[in-house]
């Protein structure tokens, strides 16, 4: 079997392929970017023909990935599949942790059209690097790519070759690939062709050039923090292909990181000591007295209430204020009991005003303003000139001395 080189960015993963059935062997390197396609056409040969000639292709055909013996993936290991039509890619950085460990990942492709599985292994051999870590790392934060656009190898190459026409490194390895939306970011509108965003961590041996330092400017930093696009001379190189959101940059000298080291307890082994069989109580144990507990919960409380009760009687009927506020309780509930009786009779006399008046001016009697017959439940408390129905217009003199009703 000869080995088939698969180019990530600047980067060589190599592999096996064995025969049908039998696991599949890769050898990415700690810390540099691995990215494995899991491709339909390969898994097609596992399932009946589709009836349709020519229409195979339209098979449906979802994948599962997990670290063998377990219900998911390492850490590190991600895998996005958008439809059942397109292919899976499993992508990570591996760390120094993983070298000399095969990481076995099951593959279960399953088609939807027949309900039929398939399952393959994936070896993934994790080799050490002289160059890992890189001491000079950038994190690029793109706009306009999702992250399956971005694992495409050409989207990569063509990305790490502007990244390299700007930094001009010796060496320049793409380290990591997240979606903005591990990073808590929204799932956009599907308006416009929005993209989720990405971010790409690449690595250097050479500082960072002054074009990736002119963001960190006091007059960037001032047009970032006030939400405008900050003024980069090399952003022109990317704009063609990658919308890069410079506010967003982060530049990261590892050299001049200090490292803080946490004293982690031992986890041990996860394995109970041994201290023998269970011993159940013995039957000859006495019963307990609840009497004196009985006492502390009732009859305390209890006896405290009562205090308190002949201490407001005492209070109420024995003390000089508690007679005047008893007297002015009984004054006010009396006086209630007259308003509702009061309110219940009807055949009250009329007030002042229903009775008869004189003329202001020629003596004469004038009758009343409501007949005897008028209702008086429905009598508004206030008079008004639209409910005076009876009233009679008093005279007023004029000037020449002639009266005017």
């Amino acid at each position: 079997m000869a080995p088939v080189g698969i180019f990530v960015g600047l980067v060589v993963v190599v592999t096996i392929l064995s025969k049908s059935h039998a696991d599949r062997n890769v050898y990415p390197s700690a810390g540099v970017l691995f990215v494995h396609v899991l491709e339909r056409e390969h898994f097609k040969g596992e399932f009946p023909p589709y009836p349709k000639a020519g229409d195979s292709s339209n098979d449906p055909i979802t994948f599962n990935t997990n670290l063998k013996g377990y219900p998911d993936r390492p850490g590190w290991l991600r895998y996005i599949q958008r439809t059942s039509h397109s292919d899976g890619v499993l992508y990570g950085s591996p760390t120094a942790d993983h070298v000399g460990k095969p990481t076995i990942i099951e593959i279960t492709a399953y088609n939807k059209r027949t309900f039929e599985t398939a399952r393959h292994n994936l070896v993934i051999n994790i080799m050490s690097t002289e160059e890992f870590p890189l001491p000079y790392q950038a994190e690029f934060f793109i706009k306009n790519m999702n992250v399956e656009e971005m694992l495409a190898s050409e989207v990569l190459g063509d990305f790490l070759g502007a990244v390299k026409n700007v930094w001009q490194p010796e060496r320049l390895n793409a380290i990591n690939i997240t979606s903005a939306l591990d990073r808590g970011g929204r799932v956009p509108l599907p308006i416009n062709d929005l993209k989720e965003g990405v971010y790409v961590m690449v690595g250097a041996d050479v500082p960072f050039s002054s074009c990736l330092r002119e963001v960190e400017t006091p007059q960037n930093q001032l047009r970032c923090s006030q939400e405008m696009e900050p003024v980069i001379s090399c952003d022109k190189k990317f704009r063609a292909q990658f919308n890069i959101d410079w506010c967003k940059i982060s530049l990261v000298d590892i050299t001049k990181v200090v490292p803080v080291h946490s004293n982690r307890p031992d986890p041990g082994t996860g394995v109970l000591p041994d201290i023998g069989e269970y011993n159940p109580p013995s039957e000859l144990l006495k019963s307990r007295d609840y009497f004196a507990d009985f006492l502390i919960t009732l009859a305390v409380p209890s006896a405290v209430a009562l205090v308190l009760f002949i201490i407001l009687g005492y209070s109420m009927c024995c003390r000089r204020e508690g007679l005047i506020q008893l007297v002015h309780h009984s004054s006010i509930q009396k006086s209630s009991k007259e308003l509702r009786s009061m309110s219940k009779n009807r055949e009250i006399s009329w007030p002042l005003s229903t009775l008869p008046v004189f003329h202001p001016v020629s003596g004469e009697v004038v009758p009343p303003i409501h007949p005897d017959n008028y209702e008086t439940t429905s009598m508004p408390l206030m008079q008004t000139q639209t409910n005076l129905q009876n009233q009679i217009q008093i005279p007023q003199q004029q000037i020449s001395g002639k009266w005017y009703s």
